[in-house]
C-alpha cells in the first residue's frame, strides 16, 4: 500500500475568520500529529489550499490574510501544495497527476470541512480508483443553519463520517491510522 496525506484547507478562515470550526476538540493537534507522522514515514503530504474564484469575494480571497495557511501547517515540510477553486481537490488541479507518479494508491483525508471540501475530495478519489482513509478526529467542521434547515457541527461531522464509512471511505481516528504506518 502506497499512502498520500492530503491535508484540505488548514486556513486562517477556519480559525480567525468567518468559518471558525468547532468540532472535534483538538482537530489542530490531530492534523499536526499526522502532518508530522507522515513526514517521519516518508510519505507525500500535499497541502491543498482553497480561494474563491471572485477576487473581491469576502472569504477566502486569495492572498488576504484569511486565505493563508496556518501558521503550523505552513511551517510543516510538505511535498506539494495546491490551489483549488471548487470543494473537490481533484476538480481542475494536478493532484491525481501528482499521486500517479508517485504510485500512490490510497489517500487519507485530513482536515476542512468535513461535509465540503472532506467529503467531495473522498468521493472525488473513490472515483479515480484510490483506497479512502478518512480521519474523524483531524476533520472538522462548525454549526450550520440556512434555509434547508440547521444542524449542529457535531451531528454534521457524524453524519458524514457515517456516510462516508457506508461505501466510499474506511473512517479512522488518527491512532489507528499512526498504528497503519508502521
Amino acid at each position: 500500500m502506497s499512502r498520500a496525506l492530503l491535508v484540505i484547507d488548514v486556513q486562517r478562515e477556519y480559525f480567525d475568520g468567518a468559518f471558525p470550526i468547532r468540532h472535534p476538540v483538538g482537530h489542530l493537534g490531530a492534523i499536526l500529529n499526522v502532518m508530522d507522522a507522515a513526514q517521519k514515514a516518508k510519505m507525500p503530504t500535499v497541502v491543498v489550499r482553497h480561494h474563491q474564484p471572485d477576487p473581491e469575494s469576502p472569504v477566502f480571497r486569495k492572498g488576504s490574510a484569511m486565505w493563508e495557511l496556518h501558521g503550523e501547517v505552513e511551517s510543516r515540510p510538505r511535498d506539494a501544495l495546491i490551489d483549488k477553486q471548487l470543494p473537490g481537490s481533484f476538480t481542475n488541479t494536478r493532484l491525481d497527476e501528482f499521486l500517479k507518479e508517485r504510485h500512490v494508491d490510497t489517500v487519507c483525508i485530513a482536515v476542512y470541512m468535513t461535509q465540503v471540501c472532506c467529503d467531495t475530495t473522498a468521493r472525488e478519489a473513490f472515483h479515480r480508483g484510490y483506497k479512502v482513509e478518512f480521519l474523524r478526529d483531524a476533520t472538522g467542521t462548525l454549526d450550520v443553519a440556512n434555509k434547508a434547515g440547521s444542524v449542529t457541527a457535531e451531528q454534521l461531522h457524524e453524519a458524514i463520517l457515517v456516510a462516508q464509512q457506508m461505501f466510499i471511505s474506511d473512517v479512522v481516528d488518527n491512532t489507528t491510522w499512526l498504528g497503519r504506518l508502521g
